[in-house]
């Protein structure tokens, strides 16, 4: 006999004031026979549950008697329901959804159903591609995390073909919308995308867990590891008026202003992971915006134009009309 299955049952109870088996089995889908093995045991448990039988009858708390399960705030709760509103897709989710819902108060029952409809994640990017992982994917790692169950995980990395490897699943980590698996390895603590997990098997065997390690530390370490080699190299620039947006749209938090230019241009400092690599995230802006300093980004931005002109030249009276 589950015991949440009896805390649903007793929710569904104050929900409706009184219930009969067929009702309480179509809920909580079991049969009549669990139904009622379940309504009784919660009356031997000592709740107030009584049964009335005849026309009308059916199962009742007496005296109306309620059960605060959660113990939460108004504020608590919108906040509560915010988050997980707009993921109750899952069947997991949804079911525990509504044992909450009917474990509140009716004061504060409108307000968690209204932030339940508040919010809509979509799973797609603009290029029309998934950027969640494969759900089942996910739903073993998380159970591997909470079991603590050392997994063979098939892992396709950037540019590789699918390898499987051994690791100590420790925690799960959403960022921008992408999730990521924390996890032991013979080299260390690693970080996986989860929608390159091609596989998830477990093990069977215990997961070897450092000693004092929190998830938020470990996390913060490891991306700021990777932070750090995002911005290998910083570019000093200056940048036409009309392109500072865009720049900023693309870069984000990479481009640092400094102050307006006596010619217009405004002053920028740029970082990237290599030379290379931030040249050709700014090619793209053309000749509005100039490089200045490190000699390697215009070394490799002369290199990138010579190769467009070389392709490109002598077309240049097939090109459209700017705006």
């Amino acid at each position: 006999m589950r015991a949440d299955r009896l805390v649903a049952t007793l929710l569904f109870l104050q929900e409706r004031g009184r219930v009969t088996v067929p009702e309480v089995a179509a809920e909580l889908e079991v049969s009549e026979r669990t139904a009622r093995r379940d309504l009784e045991a919660l009356a031997a448990a000592g709740i107030p549950v009584y049964s009335q039988r005849g026309r009308g009858g059916g199962w009742s708390l007496v005296g109306g008697a309620r059960t605060d399960l959660t113990g939460l705030t108004a504020d608590e709760t919108r906040a509560l329901f915010l988050v997980t509103g707009p993921l109750s897709a899952t069947p997991e989710l949804r079911t525990a959804l509504r044992k909450l819902v009917r474990a509140l108060p009716p004061t504060m029952r409108a307000q968690a159903q209204a932030a339940t409809r508040a919010g809509v994640v979509d799973a797609t990017g603009w290029s029309r591609n998934a950027v969640t992982a494969d759900a089942a994917h996910r739903s073993a790692l998380q159970g591997a995390v909470v079991d603590g169950i050392r997994v063979r995980l098939g892992y396709a990395g950037v540019g590789k073909p699918a390898g499987e490897r051994t690791v100590d699943p420790l925690g799960l980590v959403a960022k921008a919308g992408v999730d990521y698996l924390v996890a032991g390895t013979d080299k260390g603590l690693r970080t996986f995308r989860l929608s390159r997990v091609t596989s998830v098997e477990p093990t069977g065997e215990p997961v070897v867990r450092p000693p004092d390690f929190d998830l938020a530390t470990a996390w913060r370490t490891l991306s700021g590891a990777f932070q750090d080699g995002l911005n290998g190299v910083t570019a000093r620039a200056r940048v036409h008026p009309d392109a500072l947006a865009l720049l900023q749209r693309f870069l984000g938090g990479r481009v640092r202003v400094g102050g307006p230019l006596p010619d217009g241009w405004t002053e920028v400092w740029v970082d990237g992971p290599a030379a290379k690599a931030l040249a050709g995230h700014l090619a793209g802006l053309g000749a509005r915006v100039e490089v200045l300093e490190p000699p390697e980004v215009r070394q490799w931005l002369a290199r990138i134009a010579a190769d467009l002109t070389g392709m490109y030249a002598g077309e240049e009276s097939h090109a459209p009309d700017g705006p």
